[in-house]
């Protein structure tokens, strides 16, 4: 069975083949659940593929003055060299 100690700041480390069969990673979000007084189960949430929409008004991000697609694709590329 896999052991850990609470810190004094509440903190725990997870065991290594833990975090490995689970493909956790640092700075992952975890959530916890109480189950009793005494008992906690703790969930690991996937992260959702981006969707299609996630797109929508990048364009507008990118600046306020309106440019020729040229121009973006010119800026775009540039970043590629």
């Amino acid at each position: 069975m896999n052991e850990s100690t609470l810190t004094e700041r509440g903190q725990i480390s997870l065991p290594a083949d833990l975090r490995k069969d689970l493909h956790l990673r640092a700075g992952q979000k975890l959530r916890f659940e109480a189950v009793s007084d005494h008992e906690f189960r703790v969930f690991a949430p996937q992260k959702k593929a981006p969707g299609p929409l996630s797109v929508l008004g990048y364009g507008r991000k990118m600046g306020s003055t309106p440019r020729r697609t040229k121009d973006w694709m010119k800026e775009l590329r540039e970043g590629e060299s």
